[in-house]
């Protein structure tokens, strides 16, 4: 029977065992810069979508979010990939572990119809939210070549799963640079040079995608991970696989999902309310992903890093080594959050260039917003650590159903009674105190506070002690 393997523990002289920050860092940083390689492409995309209007803005703000809803949910079984993958990985079930990543790429790949389904009642989705014609018209430009890259995405998903799982992300950075560099040249390409405008930037990101997917599997299928893992071997479909990682990754997709239906609905008020609403969400959204994105990568460590721990049969380990990295997300974005606040003069000012008239109502705005986004960082960090530990562990139902009731339960609802004016709603029923999007992203602080500190109790109550995912 071969041996187990703890990750990130160190020695002292006496005997004692501690968490080497060192080896945390190591896995740490190039998730944090694969993460941060998703705020290259979200900026690109802004800065792109930028030139062409601020209607234009508006209508991606219009779906963005609501395009991830759909590519978490059915996209999700590449999200569950990583944590069987690092469980096996820690009881040194190499083979498993190729395997599973396997049935993640198979269950990815069997998401194409619902995928194709999605895009093609996307503009009778966009159609129930009251958008003005022009900003409708444009976000079904947008709409359908973005989801056509849906289970490409998944099966991406699946593959950069297996590399971090098994703590070399490396891999998946120098994927992810692939990406966003052929994003770049695409936006370019599609947008002005072959006159595609809006629809242009969605099909710059498909095939981006499309062509980190064939990458990755070739890195998969190389000799160096098929000496170690067998991956040319483990490829058959088998059926108990890959309902297994339906079974945790559609929960687990379903966790950020139901944070980005709250957002897209969010997003869909603003623009409802005015494209300057919009546009100026919309902005800061991507602005600040400059914090929550990179700090994903901190979090994705703890994911590994705690299946890693239970593989090896070691709970306590995996507790001690998820504070280490709350702690880390906590101080990244506290900081950031206030540097981008005192920072907003400098950083808004590129995203508005091509908004004619709307610039300068756009542009402050979007300063006032970058206050109110700076003063939940801290609780977002607790939201995103603790909600990355547990999925570690496989706890991810209870953090589904906590997000679930906050988002439907306090923050729509509360959303939609700051930001719109008497009359201008979706429903009579709430109260209408009309303080537009500067309400909205009040009614964003609360509830983020709210998830935050839920999620750091699910993980400090130690009830993911208790959940076993060695049998399929």
């Amino acid at each position: 029977m071969t041996a187990s393997y703890l990750p990130a523990v160190r020695w002292d002289a006496a005997g004692r065992r501690h968490v080497d920050l060192r080896a945390v860092v190591a896995l740490a940083f190039p998730l944090f810069l694969n993460s941060s390689i998703q705020v290259v492409l979200n900026l690109t995309d802004t800065w792109f979508v930028g030139r062409i209007s601020m209607e234009a803005m508006a209508a991606v703000g219009a779906c963005y979010f609501l395009v991830f809803v759909f590519y978490l949910v059915l996209g999700g079984v590449g999200l569950g990939v990583q944590t069987l993958v690092a469980q096996h990985f820690g009881a040194r079930r190499l083979r498993a572990a190729a395997h599973t990543t396997w049935c993640g790429v198979w269950g990815s790949l069997m998401t194409t119809p619902l995928f194709l389904l999605a895009a093609w009642g996307g503009p009778t989705i966009l159609s129930l939210f009251g958008l003005e014609p022009q900003v409708l018209s444009l976000a079904n430009d947008f709409w359908v070549p973005r989801m056509l890259g849906g289970s490409v995405s998944a099966v991406l998903f699946s593959l950069n799963s297996f590399f971090n799982g098994i703590g070399r992300p490396r891999y998946t950075f120098w994927i992810m640079v692939l990406v966003a560099l052929a994003n770049a040249a695409m936006n370019e390409w599609f947008i002005f040079r072959l006159g595609y405008g809006i629809s242009g930037a969605a099909m710059a990101s498909s095939l981006a995608l499309l062509l980190g997917a064939v990458l990755g599997l070739a890195v998969f299928l190389g000799q160096r991970f098929q000496a170690e893992f067998d991956t040319r071997a483990t490829w058959k479909p088998e059926w108990a696989g890959i309902a297994q990682v339906f079974a945790l990754g559609i929960p687990t997709g379903m966790f950020p999902a139901m944070d980005v239906i709250g957002l897209a609905l969010f997003q869909l008020m603003q623009v409802r309310l005015s494209a300057v609403d919009g546009a100026a969400t919309q902005i800061v959204m991507m602005i600040t992903s400059v914090s929550y994105l990179p700090a994903i990568g901190i979090a994705l460590a703890g994911t590994t890093l705690v299946g890693q721990s239970i593989g090896a049969g070691d709970k306590a380990w995996a507790s001690r080594c998820a504070s280490v990295i709350l702690r880390m997300v906590v101080i990244y974005m506290g900081v950031l959050g206030l540097g981008l606040a005192f920072g907003g003069a400098w950083v808004v000012p590129p995203f508005v260039g091509g908004s004619g008239d709307l610039a300068p109502a756009v542009t402050a705005l979007s300063l006032k917003l970058l206050w109110i986004a700076a003063g939940y960082q801290v609780f977002d960090a607790l939201n995103l650590g603790s909600a990355f530990c547990l999925r570690g562990a496989g706890d991810v139902r209870f953090p589904t159903v906590l997000l679930l009731l906050l988002s439907a339960g306090l923050f729509l609802p509360l959303c939609h009674a700051l930001t719109f004016p008497a009359g201008q709603g979706w429903v009579g029923f709430l109260p209408q105190w009309g303080l537009g999007a500067t309400g909205g992203w009040l009614a964003a602080l609360v509830y983020t506070v709210a998830l935050g500190l839920g999620l750091w109790w699910r993980w400090q109550s130690g009830a993911w002690r208790k959940i076993d995912l060695s049998q399929p």
